[in-house]
Parts: structure tokens; C-alpha cells; sequence
């Protein structure tokens, strides 16, 4: 929850409570309440229509059977996982080689179901809803279906992964009647636009009207370079958005180039 409500901030929205009890917080938004839940209820929350969208990880989505009751809007770019089948380390080189009636511990109940099922492995589930990685160790799996990141977890318990099933991450996501809804586009928009204009950076800079072209040569831009006349003199002001990555040889081409007096401002946003 803690990240979701830190990207709304980032966003600009910025809540009215911080009482961590609180279930139903208020935000400087008046058309919108930020309500706690736990992410792999989301999905059917959502889903039942009553709630404009939700923030979920992807694997919750397709876990909840709810992925045909909704819009996955945006990729929120945190919490980037893969959900992988993973067992003690060098006991069996691939799923393949997995024998029938192992014992799986997973929280992913319905995504395990269907992975072994096309597969043609028969497997018996045992649902666990936390602390997956230590089951067999304890003996009350064979396997695990989780959740994986950089693997380390699982190293640590002396497991390593034989498949991915899939790729997760964060998402936005809201039913589709509440899809085109005025308030979900507008939090979609400035959620997206936080991530946009993330690495990169506005550059203004003046340039004398007989080195313009070479300057707009060398300056990239979304579309183009926003070219203005100065007041006074023979002077153009011209800006562009730049990946952070770029300025520094990009500053260094563009002084060449004749450009002078440059500024370089962040971005809160950029919305498309």
C-alpha cells in the first residue's frame, strides 16, 4: 500500500489523513478517497463496480478471474515481479521433469491450477498465504508458485526457479463501465504524467538567429523544438524536453552549435 499512496503524492495527490487506522483517507482531490485494502482483494472490489479503480499487481488480476471485468489502465512501473515455479536447488532441472502428484505451495491458487493443468501435471495444492518459500524446508511442499524479484528470497531458502508463468507489476485498473469516467481519466492523466516526465528535463536556451538551424539540428524534442523571438536583439529563445540520460554531451553540442545561456528545469509532469 505504502508505495501506491507514495506515486499518488508524487502525482499530486496528497492525502488529508495520516492516521494509519484509517481505512477511507480523504485527498486534496474532492472528487476522490483513497481507500486501504489489501492488493489481491482489489481486483473483485473493483470489479463489482462500486469502486471507480483500484491500484493491484497484475498477478492479482489474472488470480482473481476478474481480468475480463477490467481495464488495466496503466503500468504503474513499481513492483515488478515474475511469478515462477521454483524448487530446491538441483533437484529437478524444469517443470517437465517434475513428477506427478507433487505437493505445490502457493497463494496463487488459481494461476498454479491452470499452469499445471495445461502442462498435464497433476499436482495437489496447498494454499499458503505467506512465507511461500520456506515450505519445503518445513516438508509441506515439493515446490512453490511466488512471487519473484531478484531471486535472492529464494536463493536464501535454497530454491531456484525452473519456469516463469508471468510478468507483474503494479497496474491502475478500473471496471470498464467505470473506465471513461471523468474522475479515473483525470487520475489516470496525472499518474501518467508523473511517470512520463520521469529522466527527463525541460532545456531552455537562446540562441542568435544565424546559428538557429544549426542548434535545432542537434536538439531532439517530442515533436519539435519550440522556437520564440526574443523582444530585443537578433535573438530566438528556443525549449525542449531532453532525456536526463542525454544533456550532458548534448549540452556540450548544442554550446558548439551556438546556443547560449541555458537552463535546465525538471518536470513534475508531462501529460500526452
Amino acid at each position: 500500500m505504502e508505495p501506491a499512496l507514495r506515486l499518488l503524492e508524487l502525482a499530486g495527490i496528497d492525502l488529508l489523513a495520516s492516521d494509519e487506522r484509517s481505512i477511507i483517507l480523504p485527498t486534496t482531490w474532492p472528487d476522490l478517497n483513497i481507500v486501504r485494502l489489501r492488493p489481491e482483494d482489489i481486483p473483485q472490489i473493483v470489479a463489482a463496480g462500486n469502486v471507480a479503480a483500484g491500484i493491484t499487481g497484475h498477478d492479482y488480476v489474472v488470480e482473481s478471474g476478474a481480468d475480463s471485468d477490467l481495464v488495466e489502465l496503466l503500468d504503474l512501473k513499481i513492483g515488478r515481479g515474475s511469478i515462477v515455479v521454483a524448487a530446491v536447488k538441483g533437484k529437478w532441472r524444469s517443470v517437465d521433469d517434475l513428477p506427478d502428484g507433487i505437493k505445490v505451495a502457493t497463494k496463487y491458487i488459481n494461476l498454479a491450477s491452470k499452469f499445471f493443468e495445461e502442462r498435464n501435471k497433476r499436482v495437489r495444492i496447498v494454499k499458503v498465504s505467506g512465507s511461500v518459500e520456506v515450505m519445503p524446508m518445513l516438508g509441506v511442499a515439493d515446490v512453490v508458485v511466488d512471487v519473484m524479484a531478484t531471486g535472492t528470497t529464494l536463493a536464501l531458502h535454497g530454491l531456484e526457479p525452473l519456469e516463469k508463468i508471468l510478468d507483474t507489476s503494479a497496474r491502475l485498473v478500473a471496471g470498464r463501465a467505470w473506465a471513461d469516467h471523468y474522475v479515473v481519466r483525470k487520475l489516470a492523466a496525472y499518474i501518467n504524467g508523473y511517470l512520463n516526465a520521469q529522466n527527463k528535463r525541460m532545456v531552455f536556451l537562446n540562441v542568435p538567429a544565424d546559428r538557429i538551424a544549426d542548434v535545432i539540428s542537434v536538439l531532439p524534442a517530442l515533436e519539435s523544438p519550440s522556437v520564440a523571438r526574443l523582444a530585443r536583439g537578433d535573438m530566438y529563445e528556443v525549449f525542449s524536453v531532453v532525456d536526463e540520460d542525454y544533456l550532458p554531451d548534448l549540452i556540450m553540442r548544442l554550446k558548439a552549435a551556438g546556443a547560449r545561456d541555458v537552463v535546465i528545469v525538471p518536470l513534475d509532469k508531462l501529460i500526452k
